[in-house]
């Protein structure tokens, strides 16, 4: 009896080391970095075009994090809505500015990086989107509306503060967030005359409204984002601007918890103005997306009219209990 309590003791420190081992490895060995593939050789033709659409689809994609009211430019600021266990991040500098900004970088690199993830010097962000399934011609707007003469994006020298990863933060920098491939063909536009195609390229490859409508940033799967846990139930444990929890909405068609009996203009009113069907507005970090067009919020709705429903209660915190069952 001695030996097999002998044993059992064994056992278990050596189990306490290996976990206080992967802790440590974990909390202070450099986060990773990735050689970046071939960058590809593009010089994206600025057109007036391009820079008003780029910059409709950055004030809906781009400004949430990275434009700083203080300076009224696209150099970076606290993302006051990510919750303090992953860790405290901060968006970067980009601007123009050739020393802080990205005023020296190629089209190519930005084109790579928006893709993959991957700077140019090899830093992987993995808390900023990736867009490996956007169309080329709207990376291309984006691309051009940087490099435009608009006011919030003239060079800035603010310096980009490094973000500050938790011990959670840095498990999922290390063994769950990687850079995506960088698409082996070029990718079209969506057939605009297909409501159903087009409002899931808007919802999930441009803006990534699964992203925060599904169960957990932990459980996406970015690469097929129905694989999601509890795909646009909603559920989502986030911070309000006064560091408030609250939970992403379901946006399922489930008719009691969900949208499922909402009207087109209802749904109209929340994403261009941000007012709920009983005239609330919505919580940060919900916005409004006046940029969208009738028919990309059409769209929109349509297609989440084909999502599967789920019955997700997500008021008053009973959200984290049905993520968890």
């Amino acid at each position: 009896m001695k030996r097999v309590v002998k044993i059992s003791a064994y056992t278990i420190v050596a189990i306490l080391v290996i976990v206080l081992l992967f802790v440590a490895f974990v909390r202070f060995s450099p986060l990773p970095d990735y050689e970046p593939g071939k960058i590809p050789e593009i010089t994206v033709e600025i057109t007036p075009e391009r820079i008003a659409e780029g910059h409709r689809i950055s004030s809906m994609l781009c400004q949430g994090c990275h434009y700083n009211p203080d300076t009224r430019r696209m150099d970076g600021k606290r993302m006051m809505d990510a919750p303090e266990i992953f860790g405290k991040f901060y968006s970067a500098n980009i601007t123009q500015d050739p020393d802080h900004g990205i005023g020296k970088w190629t089209d190519g690199e930005l084109y790579y990086y928006l893709r993959t993830g991957i700077r140019k010097d090899g830093h992987f962000s993995g808390v900023m989107p990736n867009f490996p399934k956007v169309a080329d011609e709207d990376l291309q707007s984006l691309i051009a509306y940087l490099h435009s003469d608009l006011e919030e994006v003239q060079p800035s020298s603010l310096p980009s503060q490094v973000s500050e990863y938790a011990l959670l933060g840095r498990f999922l920098k290390h063994f769950i967030l990687k850079p995506k491939a960088y698409p082996a063909e070029t990718i079209p536009l969506p057939d605009t005359t297909n409501t159903i195609v087009w409002g899931s390229y808007l919802a999930n490859d441009l803006y990534s409204c699964y992203g925060c409508h599904s169960g957990s940033f932990t459980t996406n799967d970015d690469d097929n984002p129905p694989n999601s846990k509890l795909y646009y139930g909603g559920g989502n444990k986030m911070l309000d601007l006064e560091g408030n929890t609250i939970y992403s909405s379901n946006l399922t068609p489930d008719p009691e918890t969900g949208i499922g009996n909402w009207t087109p203009d209802q749904f109209t009113r929340l994403l261009k103005y941000g007012l709920k069907p009983d005239g609330n507005p919505v919580s940060y970090p919900m916005v409004p997306h006046s940029g969208l067009t009738p028919g990309e919020i059409d769209a929109i709705y349509r297609f989440l009219k084909t999502v599967p429903a789920i019955h997700n209660d997500v008021t008053n915190g009973t959200a984290q209990a049905a993520i968890q069952r």
